[in-house]
């Protein structure tokens, strides 16, 4: 295993982060990141011509997308991180495998399996992702709690990368191979999970406190 690791040296910061066993990416950068805006697109098309059909308007439309594209996300991407602490190890050129190295480029907590990290992926893995697809199913067929619901999502969204990037700053900030990776995948990647969620956040917080400002006035009207 020391020979293996010898023979292919990490890219990742700090240096002597120690990954026995590590392979090498057999995917390139272009190759991942493709697949993954192919899966976006292809997502994309399916969610807004199902809503289409039920008459949905273009705000829901384009909520139906995010909250299946977030929940598989959280699921699929983020869950299989959570479940495969070796991944570095993968020398099959799996997909996901491929994805979390390439990554760990941009924040090498990924690779090194630092606590909180894994806390927090896992957290989103395992409650976020279910309670976006909910989002998705209550959307669609109108549901009561759908607001609430995906209040409360993205104020856990919001909450995660908070504590995802806090703790990178009391840790040092030091985790990418250089600042290309840095503002690429450290900060880009995770661009979507702060602005969405706050639009998000602000537009529920607008439609129930109008609901209640409703349910009050009506209140005051059949009290008269």
């Amino acid at each position: 295993m020391a020979g293996s690791q010898a023979s292919h040296p990490h890219p990742y910061v700090p240096r002597d982060l120690h990954l026995p066993g590590y392979v090498p990416c057999f995917l390139s950068q272009s190759n991942i990141l493709s697949v993954f805006a192919s899966f976006t697109v292809i997502l994309f098309s399916l969610t807004w011509i199902f809503s289409g059909r039920l008459k949905k308007t273009k705000v829901d439309r384009l909520l139906i997308f995010w909250w299946a594209f977030t929940g598989l996300t959280h699921i699929v991407l983020e869950g299989y991180f959570v479940f495969a602490p070796e991944f570095f190890k993968d020398n099959t050129g799996f997909y996901l495998a491929e994805v979390w190295k390439e990554y760990s480029k941009g924040d090498s907590r990924y690779a090194g399996r630092d606590a909180g990290v894994v806390t927090v992926e896992g957290l989103t893995a395992v409650l976020e992702g279910p309670a976006s697809l909910l989002a998705v199913y209550a959307i669609t067929t109108g549901k009561s709690y759908s607001y609430i619901l995906q209040f409360a999502i993205s104020l856990g969204q919001l909450y995660g990368t908070a504590v995802y990037y806090i703790t990178a700053i009391l840790e040092g900030d030091n985790f990418s191979t250089n600042s290309f990776y840095y503002y690429a995948y450290y900060i880009g990647a995770n661009f979507s999970w702060i602005v969405i969620p706050s639009i998000i956040s602000i537009r529920c917080w607008r439609k129930i406190s109008a609901a209640f400002q409703v349910q009050s006035q009506t209140k005051k009207h059949k009290s008269r």
